[in-house]
């Protein structure tokens, strides 16, 4: 495909999400990530999804209470209906958690802060952590580096646990010492969440798994993961994303060999990775990303393998929350209440 020619559903997704303070739908990327269906035909498949989801025997894969939502994935609703009945709509699919990727209506009206908590507990929803932009040129953005105490000031009054960015760490460029500038970065804003009783994380896409250009043997996310505190700094692995960057580097620009697994990250460094977005995807080597974004259990990513081999580690069971996400889903509502059926239907195998 031609990226000059095509929209490139990466980085609109980064795009229509950094700096991000209000919940706009953003540029459609429909075509490279899949196909949209009709609302009807939605509906019809959450039925049937829900109704023959396997009841099994066993332990739950999914921890209880950790089961969340990251809400861009709504945005269209919430724009059009409100905060108050996409909560409600959460609760009755079984969500215990949701993650902000904005704190205003758009066209539904104002909403304060504290309005916002109220209408999240009232709705048996933890709001567990927040995207914000890392930086912008303009000295008055909502982002980490231009106001990082009111960004800290909103998630405290919101009574997040975390608070984190969906932007890349290439803010200086895509060399070593690019990424080590922008880890001492990071490691400044970690301080100042951990001081607020928060965890600062950063959140993946494919790019962070290539390779610096100054030296094609390092991969960046080493960079990342080597030169931030791991007392100040963690990570939100998007599993969808992290697999679209072995499709893309397993290979180094020289055409060496350099294959990756994304969970051996995580197994490696569990306590790294407080945050997941759960978003799935069906293998397709046409495509430049390697997979077609689906709703949860429709793609070919084996999450029950996931999960089960994050939450079985010793002392982490409990200590991981599990976001679901889909970037242009046909019908949000149907997704999320797809998703959640799915994941709660896995269980560990005997």
């Amino acid at each position: 495909m031609n990226r000059t020619s095509q929209p490139d559903p990466e980085l609109i997704h980064r795009l229509t999400r950094r700096g991000m303070l209000g919940v706009a739908a953003g540029a459609t990327a429909t075509a490279l990530l899949g196909a949209a269906t009709t609302p009807a035909s939605a509906a019809a498949d959450a039925t049937a999804a829900t109704d023959s989801a396997p009841a099994g025997r066993g332990r739950p894969v999914l921890p209880p209470g950790r089961l969340g939502i990251q809400l861009y994935s709504l945005r269209d609703k919430v724009s059009t209906l409100g905060f108050a009945p996409v909560f409600a709509e959460l609760e009755k699919y079984g969500y215990d958690e949701v993650e902000f990727a904005g704190y205003t209506q758009g066209s539904a009206g104002p909403i304060t802060l504290a309005r916002l908590r109220r209408l999240a507990r009232d709705h048996g929803l933890t709001p567990i952590g927040s995207h914000v932009g890392y930086y912008s040129d303009d000295p008055n953005a909502y982002t980490f580096a231009q106001n990082l105490t009111k960004v800290l000031d909103d998630a405290q009054a919101l009574g997040l646990k975390h608070i984190g960015t969906a932007s890349g760490p290439f803010r200086y460029g895509s060399t070593v010492d690019a990424w080590k500038r922008a880890a001492e970065e990071f490691n400044t804003y970690g301080a100042a969440a951990r001081a607020r009783g928060m965890k600062f994380y950063q959140h993946n896409h494919s790019d962070e798994f290539s390779f610096a250009t100054d030296d094609p043997k390092v991969r960046l996310y080493d960079v990342l993961l080597a030169e931030t505190d791991p007392d100040l700094v963690f990570l939100e692995m998007d599993i969808f994303w992290a697999y679209a960057g072995q499709f893309r580097f397993s290979k180094r620009p020289d055409g060496g060999s350099a294959p990756f697994e994304p969970l051996d990250y995580v197994l490696r460094q569990p306590h790294r990775y407080p945050l997941f977005h759960v978003k799935d995807g069906v293998s397709d080597p046409s495509n430049q990303f390697g997979y077609r974004m689906v709703d949860v259990g429709d793609g070919d990513i084996d999450y029950q393998r996931f999960i089960s081999a994050v939450t079985r580690l010793r002392g982490e069971r409990m200590a991981h929350h599990w976001q679901t996400e889909h970037d242009q889903p046909a019908e949000s509502f149907t997704f999320a209440r797809r998703s959640s059926a799915y994941l709660h239907s896995l269980r560990e195998k005997c």
